[in-house]
């Protein structure tokens, strides 16, 4: 499992950001893309000027911000990445006319530290980081013996990886595991609030992301309305649903780490040890399994290199090279996605394994 910051550095990073963000609720013919220094901008026109920043305000872009125009747009993400990286001003023109062609509709808009990092929906429902740490820290600070394990906050995602020691288990004799929670937000639009079970491997320091059991609360709401100067207010009814989903993150944290979650999924996990692979088949299983599940080709290598390292040609073993592999790899958020990638492989269909058996 990828470290990620300390709790310490993620909590201050979280109180920077809270007192740093703006967001706004704005016309979508209002908003102009500019280029300066070559590099794409985003501006509101003096209709709906930002006020408590000054008319025609420009913000940089960020890379999720820049596909989600695209999107909203229509614009195909190849032709949209090759405009800005070839030519900015085409970029610019495109964008700017289908901007035009979106009179009437409004857009909410998410900025941090001088840029644009989200163009969404002005029906998106803001449940943010900090309000999440928040309500879930104590929570984790009432459970007897329970570490947060790693924890990071991303472009896209905050994550809270804890783990409880007093819920252990030996999956075969000599390989204990954890239960452990994972608590998942992203104010970007990349993902619901999400508590899931976090299986935690002490052999290697490994974990696993369950699908089971997990409870999500989506961005989805009623329509923003916005202050006089388009900066978006909560009204009562919005702060008293919020308000009672974060009461009931409570019971999903415990749920997540109970006895009688970890006890099926370490079944499930106890199951897959016994699908066997055979030797002279590890490279197909691992061609099918990274189209199954999207691995990019080198690490399907290092999935490999892991695999044969351990010595383990189960399904038990392939997940483990997967979950060990998460740890390699640069990305917080796709060492994440390979973690639940492993939990996959534990519980994959009958009709897959039937064609690895084959192999």
């Amino acid at each position: 499992m990828k470290k990620g910051r300390t709790l310490q550095e993620l909590a201050a990073e979280l109180d920077r950001q809270n007192a740093a963000k703006k967001d706004y609720i704005v016309d979508a013919d209002a908003i102009a893309m500019v280029t300066k220094d070559n590099e794409p901008r985003l501006v509101v026109e003096s209709g709906n000027a930002l006020t408590s920043y000054g008319a025609l305000k420009s913000y940089g872009i960020t890379g999720i911000a820049h596909r989600q125009i695209g999107s909203y747009l229509g614009i195909p993400a190849s032709y949209y990445d090759r405009m800005k990286a070839k030519n900015p001003t085409l970029l610019t023109k495109n964008v700017n006319a289908w901007l035009t062609e979106a009179s009437g509709s409004k857009r909410m808009l998410r900025t941090l530290d001088g840029n644009a990092r989200a163009l969404l929906s002005d029906r998106y429902r803001r449940i943010d980081n900090w309000e999440i740490a928040s309500a879930v820290l104590p929570i984790i600070g009432g459970i007897e013996d329970a570490r947060v394990e790693s924890c990071e906050l991303t472009d896209s995602r905050m994550y809270i990886k804890v783990v409880s020691p007093r819920t252990q288990a030996e999956v075969k004799v000599g390989d204990p595991v954890q239960a452990g929670v994972i608590v998942t937000n992203s104010e970007v639009g990349h993902g619901s609030v999400s508590v899931r079970p976090l299986i935690y491997r002490l052999v290697c320091s490994n974990g696993m992301v369950a699908a089971s059991g997990a409870v999500r609360k989506y961005h989805i709401g009623r329509v923003n309305e916005a202050n006089d100067d388009l900066s978006i207010f909560r009204d009562e009814t919005i702060q008293a649903s919020d308000k009672a989903f974060l009461m009931r993150l409570e019971d999903s944290v415990r749920a997540a780490v109970s006895q009688t979650s970890f006890e099926k999924i370490v079944g499930q996990m106890r199951e897959a040890t016994e699908a066997k692979i055979k030797a002279d088949a590890v490279p197909q299983v691992i061609e099918l399994a990274s189209k199954e599940y999207g691995f990019t080709e080198n690490e399907g290598k290092g999935i490999l290199g892991h695999l044969i390292e351990g010595g383990d040609l189960s399904l038990y073993g392939l997940a483990n090279a997967v979950t060990r592999h998460a740890q390699d790899v640069e990305s917080y958020d796709r060492s994440t996605e390979l973690e639940a990638a492993g939990y996959q492989i534990i519980t994959m269909s009958p009709v897959l394994w039937r064609q690895m058996e084959r192999l």
